[in-house]
């Protein structure tokens, strides 16, 4: 069997020049590296003691929805601004031109629970510093952030200094 990191394709200046791209779609649409992601992120949380795994929109549902349900644990949804129907709380990050919002529900980390975060890839770093602090806002506390792939070059953990992160493959570039 292949290794994990054989089944993403990497698509050389996309979006532009001078970046490769890491396309997770081809991990998805085969099924022995599908299992195999979630099986290896899965196994980052042998013997963790944690209540809830809280994933971002869209990628870390995919990853974060079939641990969760393996774990019998909840799966807690961030959302980009405007697409939760209940009352939120919000962050706003900043992006390489810009910035952007997410939400959670107001009601869905209970304090004193303890959270795992999902998801694909850790870039910069944004989109999961502003969900530690969401979580925290809500009285949760953040044990675990797990990703399949990192892009060791763009220093997203500088971001989440003391908290336990995991990458099942590393790159070393961008």
């Amino acid at each position: 069997m292949k290794k994990l990191e054989e089944y993403v394709r990497s698509i050389p200046d996309f979006p532009e020049e001078g970046i490769v791209f890491r396309d997770v779609t081809s991990v998805l649409q085969d099924k022995d590296s599908l299992k195999m992601s979630i099986d290896q992120m899965q196994e980052n949380l042998n013997g963790l003691d944690f209540d809830v795994i809280v994933g971002p929109e869209s990628r870390g549902f995919i990853f974060g929805v079939p641990i969760a349900y393996n774990l019998n644990k909840a799966f807690i949804p961030v959302r980009k601004k405007g697409k939760l129907p209940c009352e939120t709380v919000e962050m706003e990050y900043a992006l390489e031109y810009g910035t952007a919002t997410i939400e959670m529900h107001k009601d869905s980390i209970k304090p004193g629970q303890k959270v795992v975060i999902i998801d694909d890839l850790i870039a910069t770093g944004g989109t999961i510093e502003a969900i530690t602090k969401l979580i925290e806002q809500l009285g949760g506390e953040v044990v675990k952030i797990v990703f399949l792939m990192e892009l060791e070059g763009l220093k997203g953990r500088e971001k989440l200094k003391g908290y336990d992160v995991a990458s099942i493959i590393k790159y070393a570039g961008k």
